[in-house]
């Protein structure tokens, strides 16, 4: 039997409450399965270039690459492969784009993607943008923020409890845009029927305490749009100081029984169904 995966997918960004504009930037691709979120930063309107550059660049080289491949399971070493080559090919893109425009100088931007193929999901990011998993009532990070913070709590020095209210939680480690080499950390995970996976800019998760996320998924589980509203007005209404973005893919999985094991269990019936 094929294992097929239906996507259902809903997006929002929204500017928060503070911010003049929004600097993030969202695009998903519903035949291919992707989805990527980038959270820009940089003067002068610069940190919008870089998130758009950074997400249009990273879809449209998954898929000329997945177009050349024949149909059927690719390994997630291959996967994991074309998303950091997409990643790579956006970090040459931002840096060009600077060079070219000096008032660009300095942009860059996280970033913060989903591959579904098959019954799994292979993640790449870079920066603090972060992607969770909502199974059966729980809610997992699955991304670890490339943070100064991050490092601080891994050492020790700072209780993950105190970390939301940290002066210093935005300040990362890694980027697209602000060097020629790139560590894009990338993993991937199996899915299960019915799992949601959150894509979202710090704007979200800053502003939302883990609990308050869970009571959220909880209560508008079966509708994709609705919980992107809900989540982004949760954001808002605690304080909504950044731009804050979401992307939600729910997972719904079947097996497909391909046409001849059909054939032959039709044949095997009729023939059963004949005999005295």
């Amino acid at each position: 039997m094929t294992h097929h995966v239906a996507l259902q997918f809903a997006v929002k960004t929204d500017t928060g409450l503070v911010r003049a504009h929004n600097e993030d930037a969202v695009e998903i691709n519903v035949e291919h399965k992707i989805a990527v979120l980038a959270d820009g930063m940089g003067g002068y309107n610069a940190g919008e270039v870089a998130s758009g550059i950074a997400t249009s660049v990273f879809v449209a080289t998954l898929e000329q690459r997945l177009q050349q491949q024949r149909r059927g399971r690719l390994s997630s070493k291959f996967l994991q492969g074309l998303m950091v080559e997409a990643a790579t090919l956006a970090n040459a893109h931002i840096l060009e784009a600077a060079r070219i425009q000096p008032q660009f100088s300095g942009m860059g931007t996280t970033l913060v993607a989903a591959l579904f193929h098959h019954d799994r999901i292979v993640l790449a990011h870079i920066g603090d943008s972060r992607a969770y998993r909502f199974r059966q009532g729980s809610l997992q990070q699955l991304t670890r923020d490339h943070s100064q913070l991050q490092e601080q709590i891994d050492a020790g020095l700072v209780s993950p409890e105190w970390a939301r209210f940290a002066p210093n939680k935005n300040l990362i480690t890694r980027a697209l845009g602000v060097a020629q080499q790139i560590d894009v950390e990338v993993n991937d995970y199996p899915t299960e029927n019915d799992d949601i996976y959150l894509l979202c800019s710090d704007g979200l998760s800053d502003m939302l305490s883990h609990e308050q996320m869970i009571d959220i998924l909880k209560s508008n589980y079966f509708d994709l749009d609705l919980l992107c509203d809900t989540l982004v007005e949760a954001a808002n209404n605690n304080g909504g100081r950044d731009n804050i973005s979401v992307v939600l893919a729910k997972v719904q999985s079947s097996w497909v029984v391909p046409t001849s094991l059909r054939v032959r269990f039709l044949a095997w019936l009729r023939s059963a169904l004949s005999s005295p």
